[in-house]
C-alpha cells in the first residue's frame, strides 16, 4: 500500500519465487534470495544486479541449481549451460 506521497508503507511485502511464481511466505525459512551483480568488460562491478528468489519448495526438491541455471541463461548471465531435456 502507498501513502499520498507515493511511498510504500507496508511492513511486509511478500516475494515471489523466480522459478515457480509461487508466493514466498513469511514462515518459509528455507527460501533464499540471490543477487547477481553485473560487470563491465574489465570485470568491474557496475552497481547493477539481478535478484533471484528461490522458495523452500524448489530447494527441497533439489531443483534450485537447475532453476538458477535456467533463469541466469534466460537473462544472459550464462551461455551453453542449461538446455531443455525430458
Amino acid at each position: 500500500m502507498e501513502n499520498d506521497k507515493g511511498q510504500v508503507v507496508d511492513l511486509y511485502i511478500p516475494r515471489k519465487c523466480s522459478a515457480t511464481g509461487r508466493l514466498i511466505t513469511a514462515k518459509d525459512h528455507a527460501s533464499v534470495q540471490i543477487n547477481i551483480g553485473d560487470v563491465d568488460a574489465n570485470g568491474r562491478y557496475t552497481g547493477a544486479y539481478k535478484t533471484y528468489a528461490l522458495s523452500g519448495f524448489v530447494r527441497s526438491l533439489g531443483e534450485a541449481d537447475d532453476s538458477l541455471n535456467r533463469l541466469a541463461t534466460q537473462d544472459g548471465y550464462l551461455k551453453n549451460v542449461w538446455s531443455y531435456s525430458q
